[in-house]
Protein backbone atom coordinates (compact mmCIF):
# COMPACT_ATOMS: atom_id res chain seq x y z
CA UNK A 1 0.00 0.00 0.00
CA UNK A 2 0.87 3.46 -1.06
CA UNK A 3 2.13 5.96 2.13
CA UNK A 4 -0.19 8.77 0.95
CA UNK A 5 -3.31 5.56 0.48
CA UNK A 6 -2.25 4.33 4.23
CA UNK A 7 -2.21 7.92 5.81
CA UNK A 8 -5.76 8.48 4.20
CA UNK A 9 -7.10 5.43 5.45
CA UNK A 10 -5.74 6.21 9.33
CA UNK A 11 -7.74 9.43 8.64
CA UNK A 12 -10.87 8.15 7.95
CA UNK A 13 -10.63 5.81 10.77
CA UNK A 14 -9.55 8.34 13.50
CA UNK A 15 -12.51 10.35 12.71
CA UNK A 16 -15.06 7.36 12.58
CA UNK A 17 -13.41 6.52 16.01
CA UNK A 18 -14.31 10.28 17.12
CA UNK A 19 -17.66 9.63 15.84
CA UNK A 20 -18.61 6.65 17.68
CA UNK A 21 -16.92 7.21 20.86
CA UNK A 22 -19.40 10.51 21.20
CA UNK A 23 -21.34 8.97 24.28
CA UNK A 24 -17.32 6.97 25.47
CA UNK A 25 -15.28 8.42 27.98
CA UNK A 26 -12.57 6.94 26.24
CA UNK A 27 -10.42 7.34 23.34
CA UNK A 28 -10.01 4.33 22.50
CA UNK A 29 -8.30 4.85 18.43
CA UNK A 30 -5.19 5.06 20.76
CA UNK A 31 -3.36 2.73 22.82
CA UNK A 32 -2.74 2.84 25.63
CA UNK A 33 -5.50 5.59 26.21
CA UNK A 34 -4.85 8.95 26.62
CA UNK A 35 -5.01 10.34 29.78
CA UNK A 36 -7.67 12.99 30.05
CA UNK A 37 -6.15 16.74 31.18
CA UNK A 38 -6.36 17.44 34.90
CA UNK A 39 -10.15 19.39 35.28
CA UNK A 40 -10.03 19.95 38.96
CA UNK A 41 -8.49 22.88 40.67
CA UNK A 42 -5.22 22.75 43.01
CA UNK A 43 -5.39 25.90 45.36
CA UNK A 44 -2.80 26.53 48.45
CA UNK A 45 -4.43 24.17 50.74
CA UNK A 46 -7.40 21.12 50.22
CA UNK A 47 -10.16 23.72 50.86
CA UNK A 48 -9.92 25.89 48.09
CA UNK A 49 -8.92 22.78 45.72
CA UNK A 50 -11.20 20.53 43.37
CA UNK A 51 -10.35 16.89 43.20
CA UNK A 52 -9.74 14.90 39.64
CA UNK A 53 -9.14 11.60 40.31
CA UNK A 54 -7.59 9.76 36.95
CA UNK A 55 -10.49 7.20 35.53
CA UNK A 56 -9.43 3.47 35.52
CA UNK A 57 -9.52 2.45 31.98
CA UNK A 58 -12.67 0.19 31.51
CA UNK A 59 -14.07 -1.84 28.58
CA UNK A 60 -17.54 -0.33 26.92
CA UNK A 61 -20.49 -0.88 29.30
CA UNK A 62 -22.28 -4.47 28.78
CA UNK A 63 -18.41 -5.91 27.23
CA UNK A 64 -18.94 -9.90 27.45
CA UNK A 65 -16.12 -12.13 28.65
CA UNK A 66 -14.24 -13.80 25.98
CA UNK A 67 -13.23 -17.26 25.79
CA UNK A 68 -11.04 -18.99 22.82
CA UNK A 69 -10.65 -21.91 22.37
CA UNK A 70 -8.85 -23.76 19.46
CA UNK A 71 -7.80 -27.32 19.54
CA UNK A 72 -4.26 -28.32 17.25
CA UNK A 73 -4.65 -31.03 13.80
CA UNK A 74 -7.98 -32.03 14.41
CA UNK A 75 -9.82 -31.32 10.87
CA UNK A 76 -13.57 -30.55 10.20
CA UNK A 77 -14.77 -34.63 10.42
CA UNK A 78 -13.17 -35.68 13.81
CA UNK A 79 -15.60 -34.19 16.61
CA UNK A 80 -19.06 -36.07 17.29
CA UNK A 81 -20.37 -32.51 16.36
CA UNK A 82 -19.40 -32.59 12.76
CA UNK A 83 -20.37 -36.49 12.17
CA UNK A 84 -17.04 -37.64 13.69
CA UNK A 85 -16.31 -40.63 15.88
CA UNK A 86 -14.70 -38.59 18.90
CA UNK A 87 -17.43 -37.41 21.61
CA UNK A 88 -16.38 -33.76 22.18
CA UNK A 89 -18.74 -32.50 25.41
CA UNK A 90 -17.22 -29.10 25.26
CA UNK A 91 -17.59 -28.49 21.61
CA UNK A 92 -21.42 -29.90 21.76
CA UNK A 93 -22.31 -27.57 24.68
CA UNK A 94 -20.99 -24.74 22.15
CA UNK A 95 -22.81 -25.67 19.54
CA UNK A 96 -25.71 -26.79 21.32
CA UNK A 97 -26.03 -23.07 23.20
CA UNK A 98 -25.01 -21.35 20.55
CA UNK A 99 -24.31 -21.86 16.42
CA UNK A 100 -22.58 -23.53 14.15
CA UNK A 101 -20.50 -23.24 11.79
CA UNK A 102 -20.04 -25.08 8.28
CA UNK A 103 -17.68 -22.68 6.37
CA UNK A 104 -14.62 -21.64 8.41
CA UNK A 105 -11.11 -22.00 7.70
CA UNK A 106 -7.78 -21.48 8.60
CA UNK A 107 -4.45 -21.51 6.96
CA UNK A 108 -4.05 -25.56 6.85
CA UNK A 109 -1.06 -24.89 9.31
CA UNK A 110 -0.50 -24.10 12.80
CA UNK A 111 1.49 -20.81 13.14
CA UNK A 112 0.15 -18.94 10.12
CA UNK A 113 -3.29 -19.92 11.76
CA UNK A 114 -2.40 -18.38 14.96
CA UNK A 115 -0.77 -15.53 14.00
CA UNK A 116 -3.75 -14.41 11.81
CA UNK A 117 -5.77 -15.26 14.65
CA UNK A 118 -4.35 -13.52 17.01
CA UNK A 119 -3.72 -10.10 14.56
CA UNK A 120 -6.96 -10.70 12.67
CA UNK A 121 -4.56 -10.24 9.42
CA UNK A 122 -3.57 -12.39 6.46
CA UNK A 123 -0.91 -14.74 7.29
CA UNK A 124 1.44 -12.84 5.29
CA UNK A 125 0.67 -9.96 6.79
CA UNK A 126 1.54 -11.12 9.81
CA UNK A 127 5.14 -12.27 8.44
CA UNK A 128 3.98 -15.80 9.27
CA UNK A 129 4.21 -17.56 6.00
CA UNK A 130 5.01 -20.92 7.28
CA UNK A 131 5.81 -22.19 11.20
CA UNK A 132 8.38 -20.35 13.18
CA UNK A 133 11.39 -23.07 12.65
CA UNK A 134 11.03 -22.55 9.08
CA UNK A 135 11.25 -18.40 8.52
CA UNK A 136 13.35 -17.09 5.83
CA UNK A 137 14.43 -13.41 5.02
CA UNK A 138 11.52 -12.39 2.97
CA UNK A 139 8.48 -10.29 3.61
CA UNK A 140 5.76 -12.65 4.58
CA UNK A 141 8.05 -15.48 5.66
CA UNK A 142 10.24 -13.92 8.11
CA UNK A 143 8.04 -15.14 11.21
CA UNK A 144 8.10 -11.64 12.76
CA UNK A 145 5.21 -10.41 13.56
CA UNK A 146 5.57 -5.98 12.95
CA UNK A 147 4.43 -3.99 16.28
CA UNK A 148 2.10 -2.33 13.52
CA UNK A 149 -0.43 -5.49 13.84
CA UNK A 150 -1.36 -5.20 17.70
CA UNK A 151 -3.88 -8.10 18.09
CA UNK A 152 -6.48 -8.85 20.66
CA UNK A 153 -3.74 -9.35 23.49
CA UNK A 154 -2.98 -5.82 23.25
CA UNK A 155 -6.26 -4.09 21.98
CA UNK A 156 -8.33 -6.12 25.01
CA UNK A 157 -5.87 -5.27 27.71
CA UNK A 158 -5.38 -1.49 27.01
CA UNK A 159 -9.05 -1.22 26.79
CA UNK A 160 -9.53 -2.84 30.21
CA UNK A 161 -9.66 -6.66 30.09
CA UNK A 162 -7.47 -9.22 32.14
CA UNK A 163 -6.02 -11.24 29.43
CA UNK A 164 -4.89 -14.97 29.94
CA UNK A 165 -3.09 -17.76 27.47
CA UNK A 166 -3.27 -21.29 28.41
CA UNK A 167 -1.55 -24.26 26.05
CA UNK A 168 0.28 -23.98 22.92
CA UNK A 169 2.17 -20.99 21.21
CA UNK A 170 4.32 -21.61 18.72
CA UNK A 171 4.24 -17.49 17.52
CA UNK A 172 7.85 -17.04 19.34
CA UNK A 173 10.66 -16.90 16.27
CA UNK A 174 12.85 -20.17 16.60
CA UNK A 175 15.79 -17.22 16.98
CA UNK A 176 13.79 -16.10 20.17
CA UNK A 177 12.56 -18.60 22.16
CA UNK A 178 15.53 -19.24 24.88
CA UNK A 179 15.23 -17.60 28.31
CA UNK A 180 17.54 -15.04 26.61
CA UNK A 181 14.51 -13.41 24.69
CA UNK A 182 13.81 -10.86 23.61
CA UNK A 183 10.24 -11.77 25.21
CA UNK A 184 8.33 -8.78 23.12
CA UNK A 185 6.65 -11.58 20.93
CA UNK A 186 6.15 -13.94 23.45
CA UNK A 187 2.43 -14.05 25.05
CA UNK A 188 3.08 -11.44 27.93
CA UNK A 189 4.52 -9.51 25.53
CA UNK A 190 1.75 -9.56 23.45
CA UNK A 191 -0.79 -8.30 25.92
CA UNK A 192 -1.63 -11.66 27.88
CA UNK A 193 -1.27 -10.81 31.34
CA UNK A 194 -0.22 -14.40 32.31
CA UNK A 195 0.92 -17.50 30.61
CA UNK A 196 0.57 -21.21 30.99
CA UNK A 197 1.86 -23.27 28.46
CA UNK A 198 4.85 -24.21 25.68
CA UNK A 199 6.42 -22.10 23.15
CA UNK A 200 6.92 -24.59 20.26
CA UNK A 201 5.03 -26.44 18.12
CA UNK A 202 4.66 -29.42 20.42
CA UNK A 203 4.60 -30.62 23.39
CA UNK A 204 5.08 -33.95 25.33
CA UNK A 205 2.09 -34.51 27.44
CA UNK A 206 3.45 -36.36 30.56
CA UNK A 207 6.48 -34.41 30.58
CA UNK A 208 6.37 -31.00 28.99
CA UNK A 209 8.74 -27.91 28.82
CA UNK A 210 6.28 -25.85 30.23
CA UNK A 211 6.66 -22.00 30.86
CA UNK A 212 4.92 -19.19 33.23
CA UNK A 213 4.99 -16.21 32.16
CA UNK A 214 8.22 -16.41 30.29
CA UNK A 215 10.09 -18.44 33.12
CA UNK A 216 10.83 -21.91 32.13
CA UNK A 217 9.17 -24.31 34.97
CA UNK A 218 9.13 -28.26 35.94
CA UNK A 219 6.13 -30.26 35.40
CA UNK A 220 4.77 -31.79 38.64
CA UNK A 221 5.87 -34.94 38.93
CA UNK A 222 3.26 -36.97 39.56
CA UNK A 223 2.14 -40.68 38.42
CA UNK A 224 -1.04 -39.40 36.83
CA UNK A 225 0.28 -35.80 35.12
CA UNK A 226 -1.38 -35.00 32.14
CA UNK A 227 -0.79 -31.70 30.54
CA UNK A 228 -4.22 -31.14 29.61
CA UNK A 229 -5.41 -31.50 32.90
CA UNK A 230 -2.64 -29.12 33.93
CA UNK A 231 -3.67 -26.73 31.39
CA UNK A 232 -7.71 -27.03 32.82
CA UNK A 233 -6.36 -26.72 36.17
CA UNK A 234 -4.37 -23.90 35.56
CA UNK A 235 -7.68 -21.69 33.53
CA UNK A 236 -10.30 -22.56 36.15
CA UNK A 237 -7.64 -20.85 38.73
CA UNK A 238 -7.36 -18.26 37.01
CA UNK A 239 -10.69 -18.07 36.74
CA UNK A 240 -11.72 -17.98 39.82
CA UNK A 241 -9.11 -15.67 40.95
CA UNK A 242 -10.31 -13.07 38.80
CA UNK A 243 -13.84 -13.19 39.21
CA UNK A 244 -13.05 -12.91 43.44
CA UNK A 245 -10.96 -10.09 43.21
CA UNK A 246 -12.99 -8.18 40.18
CA UNK A 247 -16.16 -10.10 39.61
CA UNK A 248 -17.38 -6.75 37.28
CA UNK A 249 -14.15 -6.83 34.96
CA UNK A 250 -14.20 -8.82 31.96
CA UNK A 251 -11.57 -11.15 31.29
CA UNK A 252 -9.94 -12.60 27.79
CA UNK A 253 -9.21 -16.45 28.17
CA UNK A 254 -6.89 -17.58 25.12
CA UNK A 255 -7.13 -21.63 25.32
CA UNK A 256 -5.05 -23.25 23.15
CA UNK A 257 -4.16 -27.29 24.11
CA UNK A 258 -1.47 -28.72 21.87
CA UNK A 259 -3.99 -31.52 21.19
CA UNK A 260 -4.09 -33.81 19.06
CA UNK A 261 -1.33 -32.40 17.73
CA UNK A 262 1.35 -35.23 17.95
CA UNK A 263 2.50 -36.67 20.46
CA UNK A 264 -0.54 -38.77 20.28
CA UNK A 265 -0.43 -39.08 24.27
CA UNK A 266 -3.33 -40.22 26.75
CA UNK A 267 -4.49 -41.54 29.96
CA UNK A 268 -4.34 -45.54 29.65
CA UNK A 269 -8.78 -45.83 30.63
CA UNK A 270 -8.99 -42.85 27.97
CA UNK A 271 -7.62 -45.86 25.36
CA UNK A 272 -9.53 -48.52 26.56
CA UNK A 273 -13.11 -46.60 26.11
CA UNK A 274 -12.04 -46.89 22.23
CA UNK A 275 -10.60 -50.15 22.14
CA UNK A 276 -12.45 -52.02 18.97
CA UNK A 277 -14.05 -48.67 17.52
CA UNK A 278 -12.13 -48.18 14.49
CA UNK A 279 -11.33 -51.99 13.26
CA UNK A 280 -13.60 -51.07 10.06
CA UNK A 281 -11.10 -49.06 8.95
CA UNK A 282 -10.19 -45.82 7.30
CA UNK A 283 -12.41 -46.55 3.91
CA UNK A 284 -15.30 -47.31 6.16
CA UNK A 285 -14.84 -44.75 8.84
CA UNK A 286 -14.78 -42.06 5.88
CA UNK A 287 -18.45 -43.49 4.78
CA UNK A 288 -19.97 -43.24 7.99
CA UNK A 289 -19.08 -40.04 8.97
CA UNK A 290 -19.78 -39.06 5.46
CA UNK A 291 -23.56 -39.92 6.55
CA UNK A 292 -23.99 -38.90 9.68
CA UNK A 293 -22.88 -35.44 8.45
CA UNK A 294 -25.74 -35.77 5.65
CA UNK A 295 -28.09 -36.53 8.28
CA UNK A 296 -27.35 -33.61 10.95
CA UNK A 297 -27.39 -31.45 8.18
CA UNK A 298 -23.72 -30.35 8.81
CA UNK A 299 -22.94 -31.03 5.08
CA UNK A 300 -25.72 -29.83 2.24
CA UNK A 301 -27.86 -32.94 1.11
CA UNK A 302 -25.67 -34.34 -1.84
CA UNK A 303 -22.85 -33.45 -1.40
CA UNK A 304 -20.38 -36.32 -2.82
CA UNK A 305 -17.47 -37.80 -0.45
CA UNK A 306 -14.22 -37.31 -2.51
CA UNK A 307 -11.80 -40.00 -3.50
CA UNK A 308 -8.77 -41.54 -1.77
CA UNK A 309 -5.89 -40.17 -3.08
CA UNK A 310 -3.32 -42.83 -4.30
CA UNK A 311 -0.70 -42.01 -1.29
CA UNK A 312 -3.63 -43.39 1.37
CA UNK A 313 -4.09 -47.33 0.25
CA UNK A 314 -7.48 -49.25 0.47
CA UNK A 315 -7.74 -50.45 3.78
CA UNK A 316 -8.73 -53.72 2.55
CA UNK A 317 -4.84 -54.05 0.87
CA UNK A 318 -3.50 -54.24 4.44
CA UNK A 319 -2.78 -57.28 6.34
CA UNK A 320 -4.02 -58.36 9.66
CA UNK A 321 -1.22 -57.71 11.07
CA UNK A 322 -0.89 -53.60 10.12
CA UNK A 323 -4.83 -53.31 10.67
CA UNK A 324 -4.60 -53.94 14.07
CA UNK A 325 -1.85 -51.56 14.64
CA UNK A 326 -3.41 -48.97 12.90
CA UNK A 327 -6.75 -49.76 14.78
CA UNK A 328 -4.78 -49.05 17.75
CA UNK A 329 -3.22 -45.83 16.83
CA UNK A 330 -6.60 -44.33 15.82
CA UNK A 331 -7.88 -45.51 19.04
CA UNK A 332 -4.79 -43.25 20.83
CA UNK A 333 -5.90 -40.48 18.69
CA UNK A 334 -9.78 -40.25 19.46
CA UNK A 335 -8.70 -40.99 23.23
CA UNK A 336 -6.34 -38.13 23.35
CA UNK A 337 -9.13 -35.33 21.45
CA UNK A 338 -11.78 -36.58 23.69
CA UNK A 339 -9.92 -36.75 27.05
CA UNK A 340 -8.75 -32.77 25.79
CA UNK A 341 -12.22 -31.79 25.11
CA UNK A 342 -13.51 -33.43 28.26
CA UNK A 343 -10.78 -30.93 30.36
CA UNK A 344 -11.75 -28.20 28.43
CA UNK A 345 -15.61 -28.71 29.32
CA UNK A 346 -14.28 -28.35 32.82
CA UNK A 347 -13.33 -24.97 32.24
CA UNK A 348 -16.49 -23.78 30.90
CA UNK A 349 -17.71 -25.51 33.96
CA UNK A 350 -15.70 -22.91 35.79
CA UNK A 351 -16.83 -20.21 33.98
CA UNK A 352 -20.77 -21.36 34.26
CA UNK A 353 -19.89 -21.58 38.25
CA UNK A 354 -19.15 -17.54 38.25
CA UNK A 355 -22.98 -16.40 37.28
CA UNK A 356 -21.07 -14.66 33.80
CA UNK A 357 -21.73 -17.46 31.17
CA UNK A 358 -24.49 -15.22 30.19
CA UNK A 359 -22.70 -12.72 28.75
CA UNK A 360 -19.73 -15.02 27.73
CA UNK A 361 -18.76 -15.03 24.43
CA UNK A 362 -17.30 -18.71 23.46
CA UNK A 363 -15.49 -18.91 20.46
CA UNK A 364 -14.39 -23.12 20.01
CA UNK A 365 -12.45 -23.74 16.52
CA UNK A 366 -12.10 -27.36 16.69
CA UNK A 367 -8.45 -27.33 15.13
CA UNK A 368 -5.70 -24.60 13.90
CA UNK A 369 -5.77 -26.81 10.26
CA UNK A 370 -6.61 -29.71 8.96
CA UNK A 371 -6.07 -33.14 10.33
CA UNK A 372 -2.26 -33.91 10.50
CA UNK A 373 -0.60 -36.61 8.02
CA UNK A 374 2.39 -36.28 9.13
CA UNK A 375 2.52 -39.80 10.58
CA UNK A 376 2.61 -41.23 6.74
CA UNK A 377 1.81 -44.97 5.83
CA UNK A 378 2.54 -46.27 8.79
CA UNK A 379 2.48 -43.90 11.84
CA UNK A 380 5.22 -43.38 13.38
CA UNK A 381 6.67 -43.98 17.12
CA UNK A 382 8.34 -40.64 16.93
CA UNK A 383 6.71 -37.66 14.97
CA UNK A 384 10.78 -36.38 15.05
CA UNK A 385 11.31 -38.83 12.32
CA UNK A 386 9.26 -37.38 9.75
CA UNK A 387 11.12 -34.18 9.41
CA UNK A 388 14.40 -35.40 9.82
CA UNK A 389 13.34 -37.73 6.62
CA UNK A 390 13.56 -40.78 8.53
CA UNK A 391 11.72 -44.08 7.61
CA UNK A 392 11.18 -46.07 10.61
CA UNK A 393 11.64 -49.75 11.32
CA UNK A 394 7.97 -51.55 10.94
CA UNK A 395 9.24 -54.33 13.69
CA UNK A 396 9.72 -51.52 16.22
CA UNK A 397 6.58 -49.94 15.64
CA UNK A 398 5.00 -53.67 16.22
CA UNK A 399 6.84 -54.25 19.53
CA UNK A 400 5.70 -51.54 20.81
CA UNK A 401 1.57 -52.13 20.12
CA UNK A 402 2.33 -55.66 21.85
CA UNK A 403 4.17 -54.14 24.61
CA UNK A 404 0.81 -51.73 24.78
CA UNK A 405 3.70 -48.77 24.96
CA UNK A 406 2.03 -46.86 22.53
CA UNK A 407 0.56 -43.46 23.59
CA UNK A 408 2.35 -43.30 26.67
CA UNK A 409 5.66 -41.42 27.90
CA UNK A 410 7.66 -43.84 26.78
CA UNK A 411 6.78 -42.23 22.71
CA UNK A 412 6.34 -39.21 20.54
CA UNK A 413 3.43 -41.08 18.28
CA UNK A 414 1.56 -40.23 15.41
CA UNK A 415 -1.26 -42.17 13.77
CA UNK A 416 -1.02 -43.02 10.14
CA UNK A 417 -2.06 -40.87 7.51
CA UNK A 418 -5.05 -42.32 6.24
CA UNK A 419 -6.50 -42.35 9.47
CA UNK A 420 -6.09 -38.26 8.89
CA UNK A 421 -8.13 -38.44 5.53
CA UNK A 422 -10.36 -39.84 7.35
CA UNK A 423 -10.90 -36.87 9.78
CA UNK A 424 -11.09 -34.56 6.91
CA UNK A 425 -14.33 -36.12 5.24
CA UNK A 426 -15.60 -35.33 2.81
CA UNK A 427 -13.55 -33.13 1.44
CA UNK A 428 -9.79 -33.94 -0.20
CA UNK A 429 -6.07 -34.01 1.62
CA UNK A 430 -4.77 -32.61 5.01
CA UNK A 431 -3.19 -30.56 7.07
CA UNK A 432 -0.40 -28.23 4.59
CA UNK A 433 -2.79 -28.50 1.82
CA UNK A 434 -3.66 -24.72 1.30
CA UNK A 435 -4.86 -25.60 -2.21
CA UNK A 436 -7.80 -27.94 -0.50
CA UNK A 437 -10.40 -27.74 1.98
CA UNK A 438 -9.02 -30.86 3.66
CA UNK A 439 -6.31 -28.47 4.90
CA UNK A 440 -8.20 -25.41 5.23
CA UNK A 441 -11.72 -26.33 6.59
CA UNK A 442 -12.63 -26.25 10.23
CA UNK A 443 -15.68 -26.69 12.49
CA UNK A 444 -16.61 -23.84 14.48
CA UNK A 445 -18.98 -23.61 17.32
CA UNK A 446 -19.85 -19.37 18.86
CA UNK A 447 -21.92 -19.30 22.33
CA UNK A 448 -23.03 -16.30 23.52
CA UNK A 449 -26.33 -16.69 26.14
CA UNK A 450 -27.06 -12.56 26.06
CA UNK A 451 -27.09 -12.10 22.16
CA UNK A 452 -27.10 -15.58 20.52
CA UNK A 453 -30.29 -17.56 20.48
CA UNK A 454 -29.52 -20.99 19.57
CA UNK A 455 -31.74 -21.80 16.44
CA UNK A 456 -30.44 -25.52 15.31
CA UNK A 457 -29.53 -23.43 11.64
CA UNK A 458 -25.94 -23.71 10.26
CA UNK A 459 -24.30 -20.35 9.30
CA UNK A 460 -22.98 -21.62 5.70
CA UNK A 461 -21.24 -17.99 5.35
CA UNK A 462 -17.66 -18.16 4.21
CA UNK A 463 -15.53 -17.16 6.78
CA UNK A 464 -12.07 -17.33 7.61
CA UNK A 465 -9.75 -17.30 10.76
CA UNK A 466 -9.03 -13.27 10.55
CA UNK A 467 -12.02 -13.00 10.51
CA UNK A 468 -12.32 -13.61 14.73
CA UNK A 469 -10.62 -10.49 15.54
CA UNK A 470 -12.76 -8.05 13.82
CA UNK A 471 -15.74 -9.98 15.47
CA UNK A 472 -14.60 -9.93 19.08
CA UNK A 473 -14.02 -5.97 18.53
CA UNK A 474 -17.66 -5.33 17.06
CA UNK A 475 -19.14 -7.40 19.88
CA UNK A 476 -17.13 -5.38 22.63
CA UNK A 477 -18.13 -1.91 20.81
CA UNK A 478 -14.03 -1.48 21.06
CA UNK A 479 -12.80 0.39 18.07
CA UNK A 480 -9.43 -1.36 15.96
CA UNK A 481 -6.84 0.94 16.95
CA UNK A 482 -5.49 3.34 14.52
CA UNK A 483 -2.00 3.73 16.81
CA UNK A 484 -0.86 1.38 19.38
CA UNK A 485 2.63 2.23 21.77
CA UNK A 486 3.25 5.03 19.39
CA UNK A 487 3.37 2.89 15.67
CA UNK A 488 0.76 3.52 13.74
CA UNK A 489 -1.40 0.45 12.59
CA UNK A 490 -1.94 -1.39 9.20
CA UNK A 491 -5.62 -2.02 8.74
CA UNK A 492 -7.60 -4.88 10.14
CA UNK A 493 -8.17 -7.24 7.08
CA UNK A 494 -10.97 -9.92 8.50
CA UNK A 495 -14.36 -9.41 8.36
CA UNK A 496 -16.98 -9.13 11.78
CA UNK A 497 -18.93 -12.07 11.65
CA UNK A 498 -21.17 -10.73 13.87
CA UNK A 499 -23.77 -10.26 11.48
CA UNK A 500 -24.70 -14.27 11.24
CA UNK A 501 -24.93 -14.48 15.20
CA UNK A 502 -28.96 -13.99 14.85
CA UNK A 503 -29.41 -14.25 10.72
CA UNK A 504 -28.57 -17.68 9.62
CA UNK A 505 -29.47 -17.21 6.21
CA UNK A 506 -27.55 -13.65 6.17
CA UNK A 507 -25.90 -12.70 3.29
CA UNK A 508 -22.17 -13.39 3.68
CA UNK A 509 -19.72 -10.58 3.67
CA UNK A 510 -16.35 -12.64 2.93
CA UNK A 511 -16.27 -12.79 -0.77
CA UNK A 512 -12.54 -13.46 -1.25
CA UNK A 513 -10.07 -15.10 0.25
CA UNK A 514 -6.57 -16.62 -0.69
CA UNK A 515 -4.73 -19.31 0.63
CA UNK A 516 -1.21 -20.34 0.71
CA UNK A 517 1.60 -22.50 2.55
CA UNK A 518 4.48 -23.92 0.55
CA UNK A 519 3.57 -22.95 -2.26
CA UNK A 520 0.16 -24.55 -2.16
CA UNK A 521 -2.11 -22.41 -2.76
CA UNK A 522 -6.08 -21.58 -3.38
CA UNK A 523 -8.34 -18.38 -3.91
CA UNK A 524 -12.25 -18.23 -2.93
CA UNK A 525 -14.15 -15.49 -4.91
CA UNK A 526 -18.04 -15.28 -4.91
CA UNK A 527 -18.43 -19.23 -4.64
CA UNK A 528 -16.01 -20.47 -6.45
CA UNK A 529 -12.57 -22.13 -5.97
CA UNK A 530 -9.48 -22.38 -7.62
CA UNK A 531 -6.79 -24.70 -6.27
CA UNK A 532 -3.27 -26.13 -7.24
CA UNK A 533 -3.14 -29.93 -7.98
CA UNK A 534 -0.50 -31.25 -4.62
CA UNK A 535 2.56 -32.69 -6.16
CA UNK A 536 2.62 -34.79 -3.54
CA UNK A 537 0.68 -35.97 -0.22
CA UNK A 538 1.93 -33.29 2.23
CA UNK A 539 3.84 -36.61 4.39
CA UNK A 540 5.98 -38.07 1.39
CA UNK A 541 9.34 -36.01 2.03
CA UNK A 542 10.08 -33.29 -1.07
CA UNK A 543 12.18 -32.33 -3.55
CA UNK A 544 11.62 -28.76 -2.75
CA UNK A 545 12.47 -27.94 -6.33
CA UNK A 546 8.66 -29.62 -6.94
CA UNK A 547 7.85 -26.32 -5.01
CA UNK A 548 7.96 -23.45 -8.02
CA UNK A 549 4.87 -20.77 -7.55
CA UNK A 550 4.54 -21.53 -11.37
CA UNK A 551 5.02 -25.49 -11.66
CA UNK A 552 1.44 -26.46 -10.46
CA UNK A 553 -1.60 -27.39 -12.47
CA UNK A 554 -4.91 -25.36 -11.55
CA UNK A 555 -8.10 -26.66 -10.25
CA UNK A 556 -11.14 -25.41 -10.37
CA UNK A 557 -14.36 -25.52 -8.17
CA UNK A 558 -18.19 -23.84 -7.90
CA UNK A 559 -18.33 -24.45 -3.96
CA UNK A 560 -21.62 -23.10 -3.70
CA UNK A 561 -23.05 -26.18 -5.65
CA UNK A 562 -19.85 -28.26 -4.86
CA UNK A 563 -19.34 -28.53 -1.34
CA UNK A 564 -16.91 -30.93 -1.41
CA UNK A 565 -14.69 -30.32 -3.48
CA UNK A 566 -15.42 -33.15 -5.89
CA UNK A 567 -15.56 -31.75 -9.22
CA UNK A 568 -13.14 -30.17 -11.30
CA UNK A 569 -14.03 -27.88 -13.80
CA UNK A 570 -10.77 -26.28 -14.99
CA UNK A 571 -11.51 -28.02 -18.56
CA UNK A 572 -14.86 -26.48 -18.97
CA UNK A 573 -14.80 -23.05 -17.81
CA UNK A 574 -10.84 -21.97 -18.81
CA UNK A 575 -11.90 -18.57 -18.20
CA UNK A 576 -13.36 -18.58 -15.42
CA UNK A 577 -10.05 -20.39 -14.02
CA UNK A 578 -7.51 -17.59 -16.04
CA UNK A 579 -9.89 -15.14 -13.65
CA UNK A 580 -9.31 -16.59 -10.14
CA UNK A 581 -5.70 -17.10 -11.03
CA UNK A 582 -5.41 -13.64 -11.92
CA UNK A 583 -7.20 -12.59 -8.31
CA UNK A 584 -4.76 -14.95 -6.49
CA UNK A 585 -1.91 -13.32 -7.68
Amino acid sequence: MKKGAFTFILMLGFISMLIAQEKDQFNRAILPIPAKSFTGKIGLTPADSEKDFPAMITPPEGAPNIVIIMTDDVGFAASEVFGGPVPTPAFNRVATSGIIYNRFHTTAQCSPTRAALLTGRNHHTAGTGSIMEMGVGYPGYNTLVSKSLAGMGTILKENGYNTAWFGKNHNVPDWQNSQAGPFDLWPTGLGFEYFYGFIGGDAHQFSPALFEGTTAIEPPYEEDYHLDKDLADQAIKRIQMLHAVAPNKPFLVYYTPGTSHAPHHAPKEWIEKFKGKFDMGWDELRKQIHQRQIESGVIPEGTQLTKRPDAVPAWSTLDKEHQEVFAHMMEIYAAALAHCDYQINRVLDAVEETGRMDNTLVIYIQGDNGPSGEGGAQGMLNEISFFNGATENWADIKAAYDAGTLGGPMHFNHKPAGWAHAMATPFQWTKLQASHFGGTRNGLAISWPAKIKHDGQVRDQFHHVIDILPTLLEATNIPAPIEVYGVAQKPVEGTSMLYTFNEPKAEGHRTTQYFEIYARRGVYHDGWVASTTPKTAPWVPNDPSKNAMYEYDWELYNVEEDFSQANDLAKKYPEKLREMKDIFW
